[in-house]
């Protein structure tokens, strides 16, 4: 790195948000808050109902401990993170865990504002007892607002939302927004059971389910949450993993299950909300993807151009089998095809003739009611925002517009994922990612966006007051004035 972190800001003419940083919680005060939130929010009865569960926050130091090599090829249990957190670089270690010196240090980092989510309780989001789930949200959510109050003006933190029910994650977030959160965090999927087998077999272990990604197909209507994001001024991110969930992990290799996880995760959750009509019902509403990159969201976003462009409600038509023309396929087979072909003429007609099957609904875009591929560009590009890591050159291809067809830029949002194994030095993320306009693979327009504008878009878009109240306050209404939050 040519230059620190400290001095790219010191050179750049606008403030850096992190749209993605992460801290440790201090694990044993955490269970102790918990608890006692737990028994405020239900009593006794729920403070034990937690303690009876097996999933507790995730601490990838001991996370191994009971875990042996045998005993998971039997359950084919996917191998999970572990050592996530530094431990040779103490300061860093000591920065994760204490909200006031990643405060004091936030300059060094290049660092004017950072919008900061848990790395312990993230796996809490899988509970799937929803009520229990809902309360442990609660209580968690009320041990966070009440430990980064003090740095409100510089640091903010997403609240957990369950997303097994959607009445229960509207509660949440009603909570959340009364106990100050300006952004939520949400699982990019609800396991669900498969009903066959379920009905069959009853309940098995180890658990078979599918995913349900709260779009097309989703076992409830999320519309009422949706809707309450849009009211309560929220955009909801989304932060998760196939890692434990996909047909070909690995029992053994971390690494192996880690890369991509999150992208194919969230490119399923994408898709299906897009597909499922979230963004046509809900234009203003704002959905973070953090983490997973944006090369994913580019492939997905020219799938669904492609797919569109032929599948469409008006030319689907041409694929219909009744439309084929039967005696005149059979001219091509008697002037061109084969001995075997001409003995079996009769068959080959009888084939080909056969009455279509057809599905409930022809165009699998219905839910989306576009009828150009700029409107389909329109639908997509503005509502879905990209987490992506300062080491990663794929961050070029969002701000390609010759690449992405019909001009688009999508919407990449710097998240620095400091506290985590993939940040071995927190004071070199700004600098990290400054290196891409270094190597002339973005231009210092596209930088403003990835550290900037686009975070800016994503939530003051939302909640015009987002930034009100913090050190880039000022700065944030001067680029909402000149129109850059749209």
């Amino acid at each position: 790195m040519s230059v620190t972190s400290a001095q790219v800001r010191a050179q750049v003419s606008h403030p850096v948000i992190d749209a993605d940083g992460h801290f440790v919680e201090m694990a044993p005060l955490l269970h102790d808050e918990i608890l006692h939130n737990l028994e405020e929010i239900g009593g006794a009865a729920m403070r034990e109902r937690y303690l009876k569960n097996p999933l507790k926050p995730t601490d990838t130091s001991t996370i191994l401990s009971s875990r042996t090599l045998s005993g998971a090829r039997e359950s084919w249990s996917s191998m999970p993170s572990w050592w996530g957190w530094p431990s040779e670089n103490v300061l860093d270690r000591a920065t994760s865990h204490i909200p006031g010196l990643l405060y004091e240090r936030l300059d060094e980092f290049g660092i004017d504002f950072t919008i900061l989510y848990p790395s312990m309780t993230i796996g809490l989001l899988d509970i799937d007892d929803a009520e229990l789930g809902a309360a442990v949200c609660m209580a968690v959510n009320r041990a966070y607002a009440r430990i980064f109050a003090p740095y409100a003006d510089r640091m903010t933190v997403g609240a957990l939302i369950p997303m097994q029910r959607p009445d229960l994650a509207v509660e949440a977030l009603h909570n959340a927004v009364d106990l100050g959160f300006k952004s939520c965090l949400i699982s990019a999927y609800a396991r669900r059971p498969i009903a066959k087998l379920q009905n069959k077999h009853g309940s098995l272990s180890p658990k078979v389910y599918r995913l349900d990604h709260f779009g097309l197909d989703s076992e409830y209507d999320y519309d009422p949450l949706w809707r309450a994001c849009v009211d309560r001024n929220i955009a909801p991110s989304v932060h998760s993993s196939v890692q434990y969930h996909d047909l070909s992990r690995s029992v053994s290799n971390y690494v192996y299950n880690h890369i991509d996880g999150i992208a194919k995760c969230h490119e399923a959750t994408a898709k299906s909300l897009f597909l499922g009509g979230v963004t046509h019902r809900f234009p203003t509403l704002r959905f973070g993807f953090l983490e997973g990159g944006v090369a994913w969201a580019a492939g997905l976003y020219t799938g669904l151009l492609g797919h569109w462009e032929k599948r469409n409600a008006r030319d689907i038509w041409q694929f219909d089998p009744d439309r084929l023309d039967v005696d005149r396929i059979m001219t091509y087979v008697g002037s061109h095809g084969d001995d075997a072909m001409i003995r079996d003429t009769e068959r080959l007609r009888e084939w080909f003739a056969r009455p279509a099957a057809r599905p409930a609904e022809l165009d699998d875009f219905a839910a989306v009611h576009v009828s150009s591929a700029t409107e389909l560009r329109d639908k997509f590009v503005p509502n879905f925002y990209f987490g992506c890591e300062a080491d990663d050159p794929l961050v070029a291809w969002a701000f390609n517009d010759r690449v992405n067809p019909h001009g688009a830029k999508l919407r990449a949002v710097f998240g620095s994922d400091i506290s985590h194994w993939d940040v071995p030095d927190m004071t070199g993320t700004v600098s990290e990612a400054w290196e891409l306009v270094e190597h002339g693979t973005i231009d210092e327009a596209g930088f403003r966006d990835f550290v900037f504008t686009n975070p800016i878009r994503l939530h003051a878009n939302m909640n015009p007051d987002y930034f009100k109240g913090t050190v880039v306050e000022a700065a944030v209404a001067e680029a909402i004035d000149a129109g850059e939050d749209r």
